[in-house]
């Protein structure tokens, strides 16, 4: 197993024996485990990653394909656009959910949000700068 796939098992069982909190740097920040699967390998993978609730729409969540500021998104943005659906895991529910993409003033608006609540998603956004734009995604329960 490669070492982020250690840290990723390490944050899902805490995930799961914490219903749906885990500690470190993600203290207090929501979290999801997001199901996916491979669009070229067919492999089921769980990725954790930290949300933000929709204020107005309590089915909705976005996440975002930072993967920590590098310069090419990561794979589960990919498996995730090309399926249009997932299964997710939020406390101790598991449901289904759609994936949409979110762009424009709707992603910029968003995006901003989660980075002043958690200033790492700027450094993020800076490390990507003429590069390229972090997706956002919108997770809604079918």
């Amino acid at each position: 197993m490669s070492a982020p796939d250690d840290w990723n098992t390490q944050i899902i069982k805490e995930f799961r024996a914490n219903e749906g909190r885990v500690g470190g740097n993600f203290e207090g920040a929501p979290m999801v485990l997001v199901h996916h699967v491979g669009r070229k390998t067919g492999k089921p993978t769980v990725t954790p990653m930290m949300y933000l609730p929709d204020d107005n729409n309590p089915n909705t969540i976005y996440v975002f394909a930072s993967k920590a500021g590098a310069p090419s998104n990561p794979a589960w943005y990919y498996n995730l656009t090309a399926a249009g659906t997932a299964q997710i895991e939020v406390g101790t529910e598991t449901y289904t959910v759609s994936v949409t993409e979110v762009t424009g003033e709707s992603r910029d608006r968003i995006y901003s949000e989660q980075a002043r609540r958690y200033p790492g998603f700027a450094d993020y956004e800076k490390k990507v700068a003429g590069i390229r734009t972090i997706p956002v995604l919108a997770l809604t329960r079918t």
